[in-house]
């Protein structure tokens, strides 16, 4: 089984990216982030985490507002570094792990956390800033990731109470996995600061050093705190600090704290923090992992032996998010056009594989969705290339259209097209 060897906790200002990348470790205004990291490098390195489970919020980089959840899980197999305005720093993309990104999705969703899903979006400080400082990186990461999102940046946002219990319910993902893993669960924001309006600049050492002292021996405490105490205590963007609270949840209730640091250099309050689990499972533990799974599959239970049937999972969608991202782009009037005239150039432009381009070159409809497509992209290209819902449905049953409308109560013709076109295409 999967095991949470510990947890951390760390800020993510910039400011540790920027001592980073200009190699301020000897500067005296500087020396002290990279001596708060130190111990915290050293465990990771004789820990050898396989995985970290990264909790951490996006700064309006690869997430905006025109669908901004409160909690969005990475799925994708690989990371790259964000563009924040100034271009990507010097660090090469992380891998993730796809197939544990999965499990915990799907044990969460049983679990009544309505999660939301990315792939295909670059990480930006809140990941890569204290990353660079914990692991080395020339030659690529040596370890793979599972980040998650938390939307604390607009209003209404996670309560602390909320955060510790999503904790408690990764912890029975991580550790009902079935793979031999060692996962280290890494939680980053705060500690306190304000960086907007005329309040901006406000620190308050003295409850972050009380904050990091309830959250390892006391965080149910923390829970009972609402938002705007945090805002009053620490700044309205150290809200942030309660996703802390989902690394604390996912630990024992008992932890052995072996490090803790705090420098405050300017506009954020920088702490480390290193906790490990203070029990170990017994075996009886086997069965309650065995019933979480059981859980995590129960409202599907049998869904895999319906003849004819696809359910679009985040497998599927890993597989096929290349071919379903480049239909999807025919809502774009110039794609459209560009697909009507020259759909080769596209082809390669996209790279879409061998398979991907005779699938769509052929209309091959029922291949398109053996191989991952959701229909309701086949219908966008059906309306691009004049060819009806009717159409669509038919080549899923291997019917002509006149057989499968002697199976409908009246024999219509309909697509999504807004504008009705004569293509004369199939």
């Amino acid at each position: 089984m999967a095991n949470i060897i510990g947890g951390l906790a760390v800020s993510h200002t910039p400011t540790i990216g920027f001592a980073v990348d200009h190699d301020k470790r000897n500067d005296p205004a500087w020396a002290p982030i990279f001596e708060g990291f130190e111990p915290m490098r050293v465990w990771l390195e004789e820990k050898k985490p396989d995985v970290l489970f990264y909790i951490f919020n996006d700064h309006v980089t690869s997430f905006f507002f025109d669908h901004y959840a409160a909690f969005s899980l990475g799925i994708d197999q690989r990371y790259e570094v964000a563009d924040e305005g100034g271009g990507p720093r010097d660090l090469p993309a992380i891998e993730g792990h796809a197939a544990l990104s999965r499990h915990i999705g799907a044990s969460l969703m049983a679990d009544e956390f309505d999660m939301a899903f990315f792939q295909d979006k670059p990480l930006d400080h809140g990941v890569f800033s204290p990353l660079s400082a914990l692991l080395p990186y020339r030659g690529g990461w040596p370890v793979q990731i599972v980040p998650l999102q938390v939307g604390v940046l607009q209003f209404p946002i996670p309560s602390a109470r909320r955060c510790f219990k999503l904790g408690q319910a990764l912890r029975r993902a991580i550790e009902s996995y079935p793979e031999d893993l060692k996962v280290a669960v890494i939680a980053t924001g705060g500690l306190s600061h304000q960086v907007h309006g005329e309040r901006c600049g406000f620190n308050n050492p003295e409850w972050d050093a009380e904050f990091v002292d309830l959250i390892v021996d006391d965080p149910q405490r923390l829970t009972e705190i609402r938002l705007a105490e945090y805002a009053a205590l620490g700044g309205l963007e150290a809200a942030e600090v309660v996703m802390w609270l989902i690394m604390r949840g996912a630990l024992s209730a008992n932890v052995k704290k072996l490090h803790q640091s705090y420098y405050l250099p300017s506009m954020t309050g920088i702490a480390t923090l290193i906790l490990e689990n203070g029990v170990r499972e017994t075996r009886s533990s086997t069965d309650i992992h065995a019933r979480q799974r059981d859980k995590i599959d129960e409202q599907l239970a049998g869904l895999d032996g319906l003849e004819g049937t696809y359910p679009f999972d985040h497998a599927r969608s890993l597989k096929s998010y290349r071919l379903n991202r480049f239909l999807h782009r025919l809502i774009d009037p110039a794609w459209r056009q560009r697909f009507i005239e020259a759909p080769e150039a596209l082809f390669d432009e996209t790279k879409l594989n061998s398979e991907e381009r005779s699938l769509l070159a052929n209309r091959d409809w029922r291949g398109l969705i053996h191989y991952g497509a959701i229909f309701f992209l086949l219908e966008k290209l059906g309306a691009v290339i004049g060819v009806s819902n009717l159409h669509i449905y038919a080549a899923m049953r291997g019917q002509s259209l006149e057989d499968f409308q002697k199976t409908r109560r009246q024999q219509v013709l309909y697509s999504v097209a807004g504008k009705v076109q004569d293509r004369n295409r199939s």
